[in-house]
């Protein structure tokens, strides 16, 4: 029963709005961290990112959870359409890189089509003022696995080129957070090609 109530406070805390996030029009911080995709991990720069062009950078609570499972599989199965926005995707979690390995190859997941990064000491959290949480019980993700982190606030900042965020999305559910993302990434590339 405590680990239903967790998971439940844990869901309901993910999806409250990123309050003290920062806001459209603010410098995104810049980062470098540890990530993986397909399962192989590499040196992940954001400004290297950004010379590429806008940056979806989506934070969320742990790998093998199920909204952040959701999540993932959901910007996986639109990466494509990202690509034609011109928009290019990160995830970033307080997970080990030794998780993201697995989480970023698994096909129900990341698919091996999604970068996810470690934050494991909360720097780049803390950056974009997000809220981290902990759990008072042992918490096992679906796998059976004790998670044995901090949880980030999910929330997803659109950056631009220029290092401003475009638009600062929390408050909905993992689809819907990866559908109000791609929006924003339309919306931004048929303004530049204004």
């Amino acid at each position: 029963m405590k680990r239903f109530l967790f998971g439940l406070a844990l869901s309901v805390a993910c999806t409250l709005p990123a309050l003290a996030a920062l806001k459209a029009g603010e410098v995104a911080p810049g980062f470098s961290a540890r990530a993986s995709v397909a399962g192989k991990a590499f040196d992940y720069v954001l400004a290297d990112a950004l010379k590429k062009g806008p940056v979806v950078v989506y934070f969320y609570p742990s790998a093998f959870t199920e909204g952040c499972n959701v999540q993932a599989h959901t910007f996986s199965v639109h990466k494509a359409d990202f690509d034609a926005a011109g928009a290019t995707i990160i995830g970033v979690s307080l997970d080990s890189i030794t998780r993201l390995n697995a989480f970023s190859a698994d096909p129900k997941y990341c698919a091996g089509k999604v970068a996810v990064a470690s934050d494991a000491d909360g720097q780049i959290v803390k950056a974009y003022q997000l809220k981290v949480e902990g759990s008072a019980e042992p918490f096992k993700d679906t796998r059976g696995i004790v998670v044995d982190h901090e949880f980030a606030e999910r929330t997803t900042f659109v950056v631009t080129p220029d290092h401003k965020i475009y638009a600062t999305i929390g408050g909905m559910e993992p689809a819907a957070n990866v559908a109000a993302a791609l929006e924003a990434v339309r919306q931004l590339a048929k303004a530049r090609a204004k």
